[in-house]
């Protein structure tokens, strides 16, 4: 029987996820719930857009227009105007200055902003870097670390995109490495100017958007140095071309070349040879050079004065781990409805088989699936305490972002290519979009920090805190703590708990949450072990990190894990209706049973499980991937991607 069949018979809905799970156990096959799922999808909608509603909907509209139809470019500089004019559209339309100041055109609201980009994700991706190289990185440069002078000449302009801007950062010498930059920037009292300079080839501006075609102004980033004196990494507004298009003088501007994708962006490469700019130049927020060329700063120390300026524009990592979640959404949508109409092989006389009531085919979607589902929540986190942060909270947003963004585009890596391969060659075509989807967002997992790199600041984070657990604790705080850990190892050592592998249990969100915070807790005291041997043996601190680099990036999974569970668990505690919670439950007991899954070596070798609780773990593993796949189709129509966004044939058909 086929899908449209099951629905021309049926007026009810056609199973519930209790029924689904009864069939589950006696091996019966329940038909994929394409017409009647077990839940509102549009009230799913709802509580994905979260607090962004509106905005979400007025740019899902605007893409939705004929001037945003989705189209393969392959020439090059056609397709750089075409993500210009697109770009355009949107800054007419007041969605780039939204984040702004409303002096200056925007509505001083960062979360729409980030719900735009987010949006805007389901559409072509060059469009996307384009709009936040403009409207986050260059207009937010001025408008996080510039003053009210730089406010009022730069950021109208920016908005409006009268002024095409760039954010030279990156060296080819020192990509990830920011506080070590080599490019200049000397201060001549004389004249009252900054001499920008490219000392080294390792020093040119490197991957710089907007910088090979449309850029005319650049936020450099370069070491301060007055009379001798250096002073750090700093932020300077230096033009770089003409309103004409020709470079400045002192200004050489390559194109970066063809790259693997996100070609409709005009990457390019900068080199300043004494390039004289005004005092005012300098983005004066957190420093400022007098006349004379006294420097001046509210900030003691250049390590923290660096921190609290590159903490500013953290907002670049949020909005890549946002745009990697939309990503993923679109080819699992993609995949999925192509796997819930795609037949292959069956019994003889009987209709081939959907790929998606393939035990294999589930396998390799519903994880991702409820991946994704995990990360929207805890990404709605992010954004909140981002929005919200402190100073005294800020090194603990920054290692939320760090995290969060390394996950989420490793994430979406990984779920792109198993989407393509699920689809077969179908998903090869380059109209069916992952083609385009895979090339795009390979580079979210190297932008705005390598994601390696970021799990090492993330683990070193989680040293700080635990380091301070101690500095803190009294003698008898400390017998008390140590106390307390026997009682935990005494419980979690239990060889009740430890074999307990009940369906009840394996399914409690208690159970989950004790077993993320073990495996974390763990890590870090192991990790701090070692690394106190080694710097007890007289290893210099960054030898001994060196030495424990594969223990960090653990940790730093097992505390990025541990955080989209406990967001999962408190998103989910929040929605009233049974119907979507009974969903989201199984989406979040997969999520969890998964990664436990994933780790069981690392449980069975802690003795936390033992092998009889795996195999259950597996079951119930397979159990909730064929559960969930009842409702995968509604599951994902329920991220409510314009059709002319997603653009992929193979999607835009649910039945044969």
């Amino acid at each position: 029987m086929t899908t449209t069949q099951f629905i021309q018979q049926t007026d009810t809905p056609s199973a519930t996820l209790a029924e689904t799970a009864t069939a589950t156990e006696l091996g019966t096959l329940v038909p994929i719930q394409a017409a009647y799922p077990s839940f509102d999808r549009a009230a799913m909608t709802q509580i994905l857009d979260g607090d962004q509603v509106a905005i979400r909907q007025r740019v899902r509209a605007l893409l939705a227009t004929p001037a945003f139809a989705y189209e393969f470019i392959p020439d090059t500089d056609r397709y750089r105007d075409k993500i210009m004019t697109w770009c355009k559209i949107l800054a007419t339309a007041g969605l780039g200055a939204v984040a702004y100041p409303q002096a200056y055109g925007g509505q001083a609201d960062m979360a729409q902003h980030l719900a735009i980009m987010e949006t805007l994700s389901y559409h072509d991706l060059s469009l996307v870097i384009k709009f936040g190289v403009q409207f986050g990185l260059f207009g937010g440069s001025i408008h996080l670390l510039g003053t009210a002078t730089h406010h009022q000449q730069y950021l109208p302009a920016a908005g409006d995109l009268s002024l095409p801007g760039a954010f030279a950062m990156t060296e080819l010498g020192h990509g990830s490495n920011v506080r070590d930059i080599e490019t200049t920037a000397h201060y001549d009292p004389t004249t009252e100017e900054f001499i920008i300079h490219t000392p080294s080839e390792s020093a040119r501006k490197e991957y710089i958007g907007n910088a090979a075609r449309h850029g005319q102004l650049a936020t450099v980033f370069a070491q301060l140095a007055i009379n001798g004196a250096h002073y750090g990494v700093h932020a300077f507004l230096v033009p770089i071309r003409t309103a004409n298009g020709e470079p400045m003088p002192g200004v050489r501007i390559a194109d970066s070349g063809e790259k693997m994708g996100l070609n409709g962006v005009d990457n390019g490469r900068l080199w300043f040879d004494q390039v004289r700019v005004p005092r005012t130049a300098l983005l004066n927020r957190f420093a400022d050079v007098t006349p004379e060329g006294e420097y001046q700063s509210p900030i003691a120390g250049e390590a923290k004065r660096f921190f609290t300026m590159i903490g500013t524009l953290i907002a670049g990592r949020v909005g890549i781990a946002g745009s990697a979640l939309s990503a993923a959404k679109s080819g699992l949508t993609i995949a999925i409805r192509y796997a819930a109409k795609r037949r292959q092989f069956g019994n003889a006389g009987q209709p081939e088989t959907l790929l998606l009531d393939y035990q294999t085919h589930q396998r390799r979607l519903m994880p991702l699936l409820a991946n994704t589902y995990a990360l929207d929540f805890a990404l709605k986190h992010l954004v909140q305490r981002f929005i919200a942060r402190s100073e005294t909270d800020m090194r603990e947003v920054e290692t939320l972002a760090a995290g969060l963004k390394a996950f989420s585009s490793w994430n979406t890596t990984r779920t792109l290519q198993v989407g393509r391969e699920a689809c077969g060659g179908q998903g090869y075509l380059a109209e069916n979009r992952f083609a385009a989807l895979k090339a795009d967002t390979d580079i979210f997992t190297t932008f705005e920090g390598d994601n390696t790199v970021l799990m090492q600041l993330v683990a070193k984070s989680c040293l700080a805190d635990f380091k301070q657990q101690f500095s803190d604790l009294t003698l008898r705080s400390m017998v008390r703590y140590m106390s307390t850990q026997a009682s935990q190892t005494a419980v979690v050592y239990n060889p009740l708990l430890t074999r307990k592998s009940d369906e009840a249990h394996l399914h409690d969100s208690n159970f989950h949450l004790a077993a993320f915070h073990y495996r974390e807790q763990r890590l870090v005291a192991s990790l701090s072990r070692r690394l106190r041997a080694r710097l007890d043996q007289g290893m210099e601190s960054q030898a001994a990190m060196n030495e424990c680099q594969d223990h960090l990036v653990n940790l730093a999974q097992a505390y990025v894990e541990r955080v989209i569970l406990e967001q999962f668990v408190h998103g989910i505690a929040g929605v009233d209706d049974p119907a979507l919670r009974a969903v989201l439950k199984h989406l979040c007991d997969l999520y969890a049973l998964y990664h436990l899954e994933q780790h069981k070596g690392w449980y069975l070798e802690a003795g936390y499980f033992d092998g009889n609780k795996t195999k259950a773990i597996r079951r119930q593993v397979d159990k909730l991937c064929y559960v969930i796949s009842r409702d995968a189709v509604a599951l994902v129509d329920a991220f409510a991607i314009p059709a002319q966004c997603l653009a992929a044939p193979i999607a835009m058909q649910k039945e044969e």
